[in-house]
Protein backbone atom coordinates (compact mmCIF):
# COMPACT_ATOMS: atom_id res chain seq x y z
CA UNK A 1 0.00 0.00 0.00
CA UNK A 2 2.87 2.38 0.76
CA UNK A 3 4.31 1.75 -2.70
CA UNK A 4 0.99 2.70 -4.33
CA UNK A 5 0.89 5.93 -2.33
CA UNK A 6 4.47 6.63 -3.45
CA UNK A 7 3.41 6.11 -7.09
CA UNK A 8 0.41 8.41 -6.63
CA UNK A 9 2.64 11.11 -5.13
CA UNK A 10 4.98 10.81 -8.12
CA UNK A 11 2.01 11.19 -10.51
CA UNK A 12 0.80 14.26 -8.65
CA UNK A 13 4.30 15.75 -8.66
CA UNK A 14 4.58 15.23 -12.41
CA UNK A 15 1.21 16.93 -12.89
CA UNK A 16 2.20 19.85 -10.66
CA UNK A 17 5.44 20.26 -12.59
CA UNK A 18 3.48 20.24 -15.86
CA UNK A 19 1.14 22.94 -14.58
CA UNK A 20 4.06 25.03 -13.30
CA UNK A 21 5.80 24.74 -16.67
CA UNK A 22 2.64 25.88 -18.45
CA UNK A 23 2.31 28.81 -16.08
CA UNK A 24 5.93 29.84 -16.62
CA UNK A 25 5.48 29.49 -20.38
CA UNK A 26 2.63 31.98 -20.34
CA UNK A 27 3.68 34.43 -17.60
CA UNK A 28 7.50 34.59 -17.50
CA UNK A 29 9.75 36.79 -19.54
CA UNK A 30 11.97 35.29 -22.22
CA UNK A 31 15.18 35.37 -20.14
CA UNK A 32 13.86 33.23 -17.32
CA UNK A 33 15.03 29.62 -17.07
CA UNK A 34 12.21 28.47 -14.78
CA UNK A 35 10.32 26.67 -17.56
CA UNK A 36 13.42 24.70 -18.54
CA UNK A 37 13.98 23.82 -14.89
CA UNK A 38 10.42 22.53 -14.46
CA UNK A 39 10.70 20.52 -17.68
CA UNK A 40 13.95 18.96 -16.47
CA UNK A 41 12.35 18.19 -13.11
CA UNK A 42 9.31 16.63 -14.82
CA UNK A 43 11.47 14.42 -17.03
CA UNK A 44 13.49 13.30 -14.00
CA UNK A 45 10.28 12.48 -12.10
CA UNK A 46 8.97 10.52 -15.09
CA UNK A 47 12.15 8.47 -15.29
CA UNK A 48 11.93 7.87 -11.54
CA UNK A 49 8.29 6.77 -11.91
CA UNK A 50 9.14 4.37 -14.75
CA UNK A 51 12.04 2.78 -12.89
CA UNK A 52 9.97 2.58 -9.71
CA UNK A 53 7.23 0.73 -11.56
CA UNK A 54 9.74 -1.69 -13.05
CA UNK A 55 11.34 -2.33 -9.65
CA UNK A 56 7.93 -2.71 -7.99
CA UNK A 57 6.88 -5.24 -10.61
CA UNK A 58 10.12 -7.23 -10.32
CA UNK A 59 9.89 -7.33 -6.52
CA UNK A 60 6.22 -8.32 -6.58
CA UNK A 61 4.89 -5.18 -4.92
CA UNK A 62 2.52 -4.52 -7.84
CA UNK A 63 0.80 -6.99 -10.15
CA UNK A 64 -0.59 -6.53 -13.65
CA UNK A 65 -4.23 -7.33 -14.19
CA UNK A 66 -6.38 -8.12 -17.20
CA UNK A 67 -7.84 -5.27 -19.20
CA UNK A 68 -11.14 -7.16 -19.41
CA UNK A 69 -11.22 -7.69 -23.16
Amino acid sequence: MIFKIYIAILFLSIGASLLAGGFFLVKDDSKSKRMVTTLTFRVALSVLLFTSLLIGFKLGWIHPHSAGF
